[in-house]
């Protein structure tokens, strides 16, 4: 409770979601959203399993040509979903 300035609601909402810890969490539950944003309908199709654990993202994959596209781009999907995110959530990521 402050007495000099006080703040809304939203206000207090917003500065508690920015927290780095929270702000991860919100980003990990969507992450089979930015999942989809970044690599299409297709490959989510293909895709039997993803999950995150210690910042490490494993993806099971049933076809292997997309298996191996998503392997050579490995980095520049990790880049694209801590974009997405706008927090550091995945350090790397392990093609099945």
């Amino acid at each position: 409770m402050k007495r000099t300035k006080t703040q809304t609601i939203g206000e207090i909402l917003n500065d508690f979601f920015k927290r780095p810890y929270v702000a991860a969490k919100v980003a990990e539950g969507r992450l089979e959203e930015y999942w989809r944003e970044i690599v299409g309908d297709y490959v989510v199709e293909q895709t039997r399993n993803l999950k995150l654990e210690n910042h490490i993202l494993y993806v099971v994959v049933a076809s292997s040509v997309v298996r191996n596209e998503l392997f050579f781009r490995r980095d520049e999907l990790v880049k694209l979903l801590n974009e997405r995110a706008g927090v550091k959530l995945v350090n790397a990521m392990i093609v099945r």
